[in-house]
């Protein structure tokens, strides 16, 4: 059992997201970060800005079919181009997303008869049109990129899976944007990863071109550019379609703000899918959990939980890549658990993978002054669920002497491994974060030889 698998899980690859060039998808569901064209066309490297040049080029081939009278067909090609759900970029639970309607596309379409500097000369950065046509944001943005560079990440999909001995499987593809002719190849051969799940091919993006929200974007436009002084009259409802009605007679305020994101481009930079918290706010959070008080009163426990997930996702990347903290209900009581991938890249979390089988780990939070028989018996049997036989609380003290000797008898019987992390771990995990000079995770480590030394041999 998986709590939200990765294809690297599946596959057997045991890197961190770190250590990959690539966005890892999950295999039920969208990570939540999109293809921003402008980190290709501020991109240093030629090929990123060969790429965007063409991605604007196939953008603009519209233009041509309009003015030569093929509307229908530009008309097609945009909702064709409107969902990639190979890349598993989004907030879809299902990895399934629409593509727009043929009415959507025709606004978009109309931008190039309505606004003559478009007709005449073309779009610069495309994604413009997040400014102009309703419904169009940024999952439209990174879809409609991902279509028009199709070619170019199917060729680096299959580098990295030959990198990663990652099995591929001859697909055929509906439909690939071919540059030299400006339309579609369909029913093409190639190889690819396929999911387990469905036995749908997937394509990898790599990192340097994800971004949370685009660079340009409507909510920054409106924030930081859009002369609402002209909009609107003092005290009236903001409303988005007058603000894109707006823009489509103002040409130059659109143009305003693109230059100021031209100008600071520098500041433009991919975004991580996790970041750590800084030192000094996790120095913040372990004393917000040593001033907490152990029990239920004034939520202390849903405190504790929240400040604990926020300290250990940070203290174990990226060792452990953070899966999730789910919520589950045990005994009419709700039970929180921090969840991680272990992708094997220390010596200790190997040994955890060969020994015990756990290709995640789980953290199970107690705020209690005693960890008791009833709340070991939960964690043994979440253990029996198949996540493997290693697990740890959280929890304030160590364990009472009875309850250590018993979770020596589950390794002694059933080969179980239990230990718990303490405000005194936390405590030297982030002594530790701050000083740089070893890292968080062998906080853990040294606990899990602790209790081994305690087992019979």
């Amino acid at each position: 059992m998986l709590i939200r698998p990765r294809l690297t899980d599946h596959f057997g690859v045991h890197k961190s997201q770190a250590e990959l060039d690539f966005a890892i998808q999950f295999l039920n569901e969208d990570i939540p970060l999109y293809l921003d064209p402008f980190l290709l066309w501020k991109s240093p490297a030629q090929q990123d800005q060969a790429l965007h040049t063409s991605l604007t080029n196939s953008f603009n081939n519209l233009n041509y079919l309009v003015k030569k009278g093929a509307e229908d067909r530009a008309r097609s090609m945009l909702v064709g181009l409107s969902e990639c759900r190979e890349v598993g970029l989004g907030l879809s639970k299902s990895r399934r997303g629409n593509r727009i309607s043929p009415e959507q596309a025709a606004d978009v379409l109309r931008l190039f008869k309505d606004i003559s500097e478009y007709s005449q000369f073309g779009f610069t950065h495309f994604e413009v049109i997040q400014l102009y046509v309703a419904g169009i944001s940024k999952d439209r943005i990174s879809d409609i990129s991902c279509n028009y560079l199709k070619s170019f990440l199917i060729d680096y999909t299959i580098e990295q899976c030959e990198t990663l001995g990652i099995p591929l499987q001859t697909v055929s593809m509906s439909a690939i944007y071919n540059y030299r002719k400006n339309d579609f190849d369909h029913s093409e051969k190639v190889r690819l990863p396929v999911s387990p799940v469905d036995g749908e091919p997937l394509i990898f993006t790599p990192k340097r071109w994800l971004r949370f929200t685009p660079w340009i974007n409507f909510d920054d436009y409106f924030k930081t550019a859009c002369p609402r002084d002209e909009i609107f009259n003092p005290d009236e409802p903001i409303d988005r379609v007058r603000v894109l009605k707006y823009n489509r007679d103002n040409y130059g305020a659109v143009e305003r703000y693109i230059a100021l994101k031209d100008k600071a481009a520098a500041d433009c930079k991919n975004d991580p899918l996790f970041s750590q918290i800084p030192v000094i706010s996790a120095r913040r959070k372990l004393k917000e959990v040593q001033r907490l008080k152990s029990g239920k009163d004034d939520s202390a426990d849903s405190q504790y939980e929240a400040l604990c997930t926020d300290l250990l996702a940070t203290l174990l990347y990226p060792h452990l890549d953070f899966a999730q903290a789910q919520s589950r209900t045990e005994s009419g009581r709700l039970v929180r658990d921090l969840i991680f991938y272990n992708n094997r890249s220390v010596d200790f979390l190997d040994e955890i993978f060969t020994e015990y089988g756990n290709r995640q780990l789980v953290f199970e939070m107690k705020n209690v002054a005693r960890i008791d028989r009833d709340h070991i018996n939960q964690l043994n049997r979440y253990l029996e669920t198949g996540i493997g036989k290693f697990g740890a609380f959280i929890t304030r003290n160590e364990l009472p002497k009875a309850m250590y000797s018993n979770t020596i008898d589950l390794w002694s019987g059933q080969r179980k491994c239990i230990v718990a992390l303490t405000d005194s771990d936390l405590q030297l995990m982030v002594d530790v974060y701050e000083s740089k000079q070893r890292t968080p995770v062998e906080v853990l480590k040294k606990k899990y030889i602790e209790f081994r030394r305690s087992c019979p041999s």
